[in-house]
C-alpha cells in the first residue's frame, strides 16, 4: 500500500463508547439487525463486537459518562444506507416503538430534488445516526429540512 491511494481501503469498524454496554448493545442488535461477535465481561473492561457473518460492523465500549457532546470536534454522526424506502421505514416504526428521539418527522430526502433520503435520530447516549436510502425518496410529501445542504449535515 502505498500512501492512502490503495484500491482495497475501506471502513472496518466504528467504535462508539456508550455509558450502558447491555443497553446499547440491545439498541443496536434492534435497530440494525446486527448479530454480537465477541463481548469482554470484565467489569474493568466491558465490550461488544456487533456484525454481521462473524465480521465486526460496530465496537461498544462501556467507558465514558453523560451525553454524546455534539458541539466537540469529533463524530458528527453514523450513517447505515439500506437498499429501499421500505427499510428505512421500517427502521423508523421500530424506533419509534422503542421512543427513540428524531431529529426530523418521517423520512426526509437529503437535499432539495434528491432523491436519497432517510430518517435521523439519537441512540440511548445522544449519538447522532441516520438510516438512509439511496434512492426512492419522494421529496413533494417532506421537503428536505436544509434546501441547499445535505439534511444530514444539519442536525
Amino acid at each position: 500500500m502505498s500512501g492512502t491511494s490503495s484500491s482495497t481501503l475501506q471502513t472496518g469498524h466504528v467504535g462508539l463508547n456508550v455509558t450502558d454496554l447491555t443497553r446499547s448493545t440491545a439498541f443496536y442488535r434492534r435497530v440494525l439487525g446486527l448479530e454480537l461477535v465477541d463481548e469482554g465481561t470484565d467489569p474493568e473492561r466491558r465490550f461488544a463486537f456487533l456484525g454481521r457473518d462473524g465480521r465486526p460492523v460496530l465496537t461498544l465500549w462501556q467507558q465514558s459518562e453523560g451525553s454524546f457532546p455534539t458541539g466537540a470536534p469529533g463524530l458528527h454522526h453514523l450513517s447505515f444506507q439500506v437498499d429501499s424506502l421500505d427499510e428505512v421505514r421500517a427502521a423508523e416504526a421500530l424506533l419509534h416503538e422503542l421512543g427513540a428521539s428524531f431529529t426530523y418527522d418521517g423520512v426526509v430526502p437529503h437535499r432539495e430534488g434528491a432523491a436519497s433520503g432517510g430518517i435521523f435520530f439519537t441512540d440511548p447516549d445522544g449519538i447522532r445516526l441516520e438510516i438512509h436510502t439511496p434512492a426512492g425518496v419522494d421529496t413533494t410529501g417532506n421537503p428536505a429540512p436544509t434546501e441547499s445542504a445535505p439534511t444530514c449535515g444539519f442536525f
